[in-house]
């Protein structure tokens, strides 16, 4: 990537939304009756709308007006067909049909506890979403994966130089006092950013330094001014060039700066940790040493966040894992 190479591109920036809605509708389902009584009632309950599905007889229900016109009086029917006529209106509801009060939540296994129980009444929190939003983030882990061998088609760079430049960052970091996320999605950027284009070896530390500018601004609350990393780059390329870098590196990226890091998860598991301080601790600084090494591209965030926890635990010798 020469200095001519970086040029301003517009585009729009790409997301995953995600859109909850509970809609309070009703859902029928068939119920049975006294055998005095010359029809069945139609009984709601739940949510939603009962859908028309096929019949293995070849027919179908599109409501529960056809299901009631088309069933004969229960007094005229034999109960073994009574029975059969039943199960078979039961199976087209039974998946539809959840108590208001069902949690979302798998149910766990004897002896697992539930993590988000303390927190049902805590709206901060948002216990009743966690599972699908981690859910979410195992898919987001994925599509962010950065190729781990794209330094076969850089011609000018070597592993041991992105180790330096990360290094680097490191201390950019710490000298700015960022947030653990920021350096995470520096790294993130600088990778996935290098799977995709060819970057000259004079050109690298620009775009280590840009990298880090756009997750500051993307995780920070106040980000350091484009004018601190110029500096921290010992004048080595003007505001303008970052700025125009800035620009190129989103376009390659598509905008896309969704990327779940390993603090997401580190937190998650800490929390069935009880919250250790020195377990937490020492976990992060073994998930910001796997930056330096790139073989530890081929992991998922959330794999490197548990073998952290993991191998945290062992050195601390805290014993096996108690729920």
């Amino acid at each position: 990537m020469g200095k001519g190479g970086l040029v301003s591109k517009a585009s729009q920036p790409t997301g995953v939304q995600k859109t909850l809605s509970r809609t309070s509708s009703s859902r029928s389902a068939l119920g049975v009756k006294d055998a005095n009584k010359k029809s069945s009632e139609v009984k709601r309950v739940g949510s939603g709308v009962l859908p028309s599905k096929k019949r293995k007889d070849g027919s179908t229900s599109s409501n529960p007006a056809s299901i009631k016109e088309e069933t004969p009086a229960e007094d005229e029917q034999p109960s073994r067909k009574r029975l059969h006529l039943e199960s078979k209106v039961k199976d087209d509801v039974v998946e539809h049909d959840l108590e208001p009060q069902a949690s979302v939540k798998k149910p766990f296994e004897d002896g697992v506890q539930d993590l988000d129980q303390e927190d049902m009444d805590d709206p901060l929190m948002v216990a009743e979403y966690v599972v699908e939003i981690f859910e979410y983030l195992k898919k987001l882990e994925i599509a962010t994966l950065p190729n781990a061998d794209y330094m076969d088609h850089q011609e000018d760079l070597e592993w041991k130089m992105r180790g330096i430049l990360v290094d680097w960052l490191i201390e950019v970091h710490t000298r700015f006092h960022l947030l653990p996320e920021t350096l995470f999605l520096a790294v993130n950027i600088i990778d996935r950013f290098l799977s995709a284009k060819v970057v000259q070896l004079d050109r690298l530390q620009l775009v280590g330094v840009t990298a880090m500018f756009i997750a500051s601004k993307y995780e920070e609350v106040l980000s350091p001014h484009v004018a601190n990393f110029r500096h921290v780059a010992d004048d080595g390329f003007t505001e303008a060039e970052i700025l125009s870098a800035e620009r190129y590196v989103l376009t390659a990226l598509n905008y896309d700066l969704s990327y779940p890091n390993p603090m997401n998860f580190l937190r998650r598991i800490s929390k069935a940790d009880n919250y250790d301080i020195q377990t937490r601790t020492l976990g992060k600084y073994l998930m910001e040493i796997s930056l330096l090494d790139h073989r530890f591209m081929n992991y998922l965030p959330s794999h490197i966040a548990a073998a952290s926890m993991f191998l945290a635990r062992m050195i601390l010798e805290r014993g096996e894992w108690v729920c």
